[in-house]
């Protein structure tokens, strides 16, 4: 890894316990929440929220306690409280499938609405809710894009095979296996070489795919850094130490 871009990935701790990085040259902090703050922008982003998977397990028979939303919405409302953005964006996969919005209790209908309220409220299209997106202004607020300029990144759900600079990405929902005293502790991450960035899911109910999977290895050039949620610090986290 050359020196300019280790100096990009060296990652300094930020008040919340967060790390801070650029990405493309752009200040970013990495929350413990999973989500990224950008300071110089104002910005707060959160990917793969998955509103109402609970409820979409439920209809097939799977029945899973009825309360993710109810935990998302309440994560992501902390994480407005604190920061007062200008602008949220929700990076995709906002919602689990077409009908979830249908789902959705009008309470948490509302209390997303509140939460739009005197800012700019975006919803990014991913692959599972493009259908309900399409309805979603009908009872939400807000505007939906397909991809979205901010700063120095670029924002879209889905790692593009020719990224623009300073990609930012969900959809993969990457995760790491830290292994210490012969223990092994599995927890979401964010992954950056400081050209891209791919988030970690922020809904309480989504799953995660390790980064050592094959679908992350051709995403960076350098071995990445790979930031670990932990309660209450991220932990930057070198590649030899993954299991």
């Amino acid at each position: 890894m050359n020196a300019a871009l280790r100096q990009t990935l060296s990652p300094f701790r930020h008040p919340c316990g967060g790390l801070k990085v650029r990405v493309n040259g752009e200040a970013c902090v990495l929350r413990c929440s999973g989500a990224l703050w950008l300071p110089g922008q104002g910005t707060l982003i959160a990917s793969d929220l998955h509103l109402e998977k609970g409820s979409a397990f439920a209809a097939r028979g799977q029945m899973l306690p009825p309360y993710d939303s109810l935990a998302t919405i309440a994560k992501l409302e902390a994480e407005i409280l604190e920061l007062d953005p200008a602008v949220v964006v929700l990076l995709g996969d906002s919602f689990h499938d077409a009908r979830a919005i249908a789902r959705l209790a009008e309470a948490d209908r509302e209390r997303l609405n509140r939460l739009a309220a005197g800012r700019r409220w975006v919803w990014l299209e991913g692959n599972h809710d493009v259908a309900a997106l399409a309805d979603a202004l009908d009872t939400l607020a807000g505007e939906v894009v397909a991809t979205m300029a901010v700063g120095g990144l670029t924002l879209i759900h889905e790692p593009q095979a020719e990224p623009a600079p300073g990609e930012v990405v969900g959809h993969l929902h990457p995760c790491a296996t830290v292994v210490a005293y012969a223990r092994g502790v599995r927890r979401p991450a964010f992954v950056t070489d400081g050209r891209r960035l791919v988030m970690p899911a922020f809904g309480a109910f989504t799953g995660g795919l390790d980064v050592r999977h094959a679908a992350f290895a051709d995403l960076f050039e350098p071995r990445p850094l790979v930031a670990v949620l932990g309660r209450d610090k991220v932990h930057a986290v070198g590649w030899d130490k993954l299991a």
